[in-house]
């Protein structure tokens, strides 16, 4: 991995890292498959045949195959409307051999999403959607952390970036990324500003951060300029070319670590997901596969 020197920011790698994640999280489904006869299962549900999204399920199929955890898939048609959606989400939630269910999204510009969300019963949400695992991120309760926030913590936490006393900008305020990451920042002491598209002079308030977390979901969004110079820059975006919310040539100079896309958050989403599937089929089944992450 490149280390810091004056001008070069050190890549935090999330491949390995993730690898890692999905090792272990193997091995505590091979364990818990042996204690209750049963393999964590995960299900995904896909509304319609958008091609991202078909790619993202079937990569998270295969992901889940090989870390020991079976995958159970229901594909709707595109005209399937919220109550019917709701209906699948809630017989998968009543199934006792389902221990996670993931809601590929968007689902559609007809559905509900939040409805669809909500249909998710707590302890199958491993994916972190819901207004319960919301609060939990936010009270620090036990519960799932939505996986892309989920897997930042854990590559700030692999960097042992100290979070404690530090000022957290996060740009972008979605309901599964912008929001439940500033809650999590919020839990480590972090003091945290939120940025959006209404922000006045964005470039002065993220200039200010020690870490900079950038979610807007736009190409090259954030430059060099933006950033303080040694500050932690965390890109969870990604679009159409590999191309993240930041500019990774100018930003490289200028921060003292940073992920780069691919390669950085991305794969801790998928690792965090799994690891999340195992613990959900621990707590339901009633057995012991300890995080161990």
């Amino acid at each position: 991995m490149p280390q810091t020197t004056a001008s070069t920011a050190r890549l935090m790698d999330g491949s390995a890292l993730a690898r890692r994640m999905v090792e272990q999280a193997a091995e505590r489904a091979a364990a818990l498959t042996r204690q209750t006869g049963q393999a964590p299962c995960l299900a995904t549900v896909l509304v319609g045949e958008d091609p991202a999204s078909v790619t993202y399920v079937r990569m998270k199929r295969a992901r889940c195959e090989k870390a020991g955890i079976r995958s159970r898939h229901i594909a709707l048609p595109a005209v399937t409307t919220t109550a019917q959606l709701v209906d699948t989400i809630g017989e998968l939630s009543d199934d006792p051999g389902v221990h996670g269910i993931l809601l590929q999204h968007p689902a559609g510009p007809h559905i509900d999403e939040r409805a669809a969300f909500e249909a998710i019963a707590p302890a199958k949400d491993v994916d972190g959607v819901t207004f319960h695992s919301f609060a939990g991120m936010s009270f620090g309760l036990e519960g799932f952390a939505s996986c892309t926030p989920g897997g930042i913590l854990r590559l700030l936490d692999h960097y042992d970036v100290d979070l404690t006393g530090k000022h957290a900008v996060v740009v972008g305020r979605s309901a599964i990324l912008g929001k439940p990451v500033g809650m999590l920042l919020l839990g480590r002491d972090a003091t945290v500003t939120y940025c959006h598209s209404r922000t006045t002079d964005l470039a002065a308030v993220t200039r200010e951060a020690d870490v900079l977390i950038a979610a807007v979901g736009r190409p090259r969004f954030l430059h060099g300029d933006h950033i303080k110079p040694g500050a932690v820059v965390i890109d969870a975006g990604y679009n159409p070319g590999n191309v993240g919310d930041v500019d990774f040539d100018s930003a490289v100079t200028r921060a003292s670590l940073l992920t780069p896309v691919p390669g950085g958050v991305g794969p801790m989403t998928i690792a965090t997901l799994l690891t999340q599937t195992v613990d959900a089929a621990a707590r339901q089944l009633g057995a012991s596969a300890s995080d161990r992450s």
